[in-house]
């Protein structure tokens, strides 16, 4: 901040804003699609392991096609956080278009897919622990549909927890 400013710790977060509502939207709609495919025709009861299965494919699958889609603008996100300088005069981009733009212009559409294997392979890992727990934590209570925020709150702590823990080398 001494040298930038306090906005500067920031600068890139409107890249982060405007990946994360597409990210969380395309993940819900892609696992449901998937959970049609893996677990259709599976009774979560008499069929635990098959259904947990299914879960996991079916958040492992959504992560990875939801990336295919908002990875462009996860990579600019990193891109701007990391284009440090003084001052405007010094930093490569100005903002998320003009640097999603230059990064076309030299390197096309491959460019901005720079490291997508790597993070492909861990958004598999994370969403397939993170849906797949919780689906199936919660698919296992007695009336899913009516379970108590605390509840539901409690759940989704300890996924998140364990879905950043499985996920933390990726």
């Amino acid at each position: 901040p001494k040298e930038q400013g306090f906005l500067s710790f920031w600068r890139g977060n409107l890249a982060n804003v405007i990946r994360y509502f597409p990210t969380q939207a395309l993940n819900f709609a892609f696992k449901d699609k998937y959970k049609q495919i893996f677990l259709g025709g599976v009774d979560r009861h008499k069929q635990f392991w098959r259904y947990f299965a299914g879960n996991l494919a079916s958040g492992g699958a959504a992560g990875a096609t939801s990336l295919c889609f908002v990875y462009p603008l996860d990579f600019a996100r990193t891109r701007l956080a990391a284009d440090v300088g003084k001052g405007a005069a010094q930093r490569e981009f100005t903002g998320l278009g003009n640097c999603l733009a230059k990064i076309f212009k030299s390197d096309g559409l491959r460019g901005l897919y720079q490291g997508f294997n790597v993070s492909v392979q861990g958004i598999i890992i994370y969403r397939a622990a993170y849906f797949g727990v919780y689906d199936t934590a919660k698919g296992m209570l007695p009336d899913p549909k009516n379970v108590h925020i605390i509840v539901s709150w409690m759940i989704a702590q300890t996924v998140t927890a364990v879905a950043g823990l499985v996920s933390y080398p990726f």
